[in-house]
C-alpha cells in the first residue's frame, strides 16, 4: 500500500481456485464500480527461479541526488544479481534541512557469486557516489 499523491494505491496477491478466483474478480469489479474505485486484475504464475538464489537486505542513505536509483539498479543488474523489491523516497534532514534520499532493496543473488566480494564491491562504489550503505542475509524467522 502506498500514498501516490492524492491517491492511495494497493498491491495484493492472491491465489486459490480457478472458481474462487474469478468470483473474488466478479465481486471486486462490481465494488469497485459501485464505489468509484480503479482495480487491476492480471494472472499470472508461480515463479520459477532454476537456481539458488541467496536473499539480501541493501538499504543507501544519502544526499540526495539525480539518478541514484538508476546507478544503484545498474550496478546490480551488470552483476547479473535481481532486485525483487525496491522502495526509495527524498526527506528534508530534521536539523540541516538538506535535501537526502534513502533506497531499501530486496535482492536475490545467484549462488555462484562470491557474496564478500560482491559486498566489496558495493560498499567501494557506494563511498564513490558517496553514500552510506548497508547489505546484508535477510533472516527468515
Amino acid at each position: 500500500m502506498a500514498a501516490l499523491g492524492s491517491e492511495f494505491g494497493m498491491l495484493l496477491l492472491v491465489s486459490g481456485n480457478w472458481h474462487t478466483i474469478s468470483r473474488l474478480e466478479r465481486d471486486l469489479d462490481r465494488f469497485a464500480s459501485s464505489n468509484g474505485i480503479t482495480m487491476k486484475f492480471k494472472r499470472t504464475e508461480a515463479r520459477n527461479f532454476g537456481r539458488e538464489l541467496l536473499p539480501y537486505a541493501v538499504d543507501v542513505v544519502g544526499l540526495d541526488q539525480p539518478g541514484i536509483v538508476h546507478s544503484l539498479s545498474g550496478f546490480f543488474s551488470s552483476r547479473q544479481v535481481e532486485i525483487s523489491e525496491l522502495s526509495a523516497r527524498s526527506y528534508t534532514a530534521t536539523q540541516t534541512e538538506t535535501p537526502m534520499f534513502s533506497v531499501q532493496m530486496y535482492i536475490n543473488i545467484p549462488a555462484s557469486i562470491h557474496i564478500s566480494a560482491l559486498r566489496e564491491e558495493f560498499m567501494e562504489f557506494c563511498d564513490q557516489l558517496n553514500v552510506d550503505a548497508i547489505m546484508e542475509p535477510v533472516k527468515h524467522s
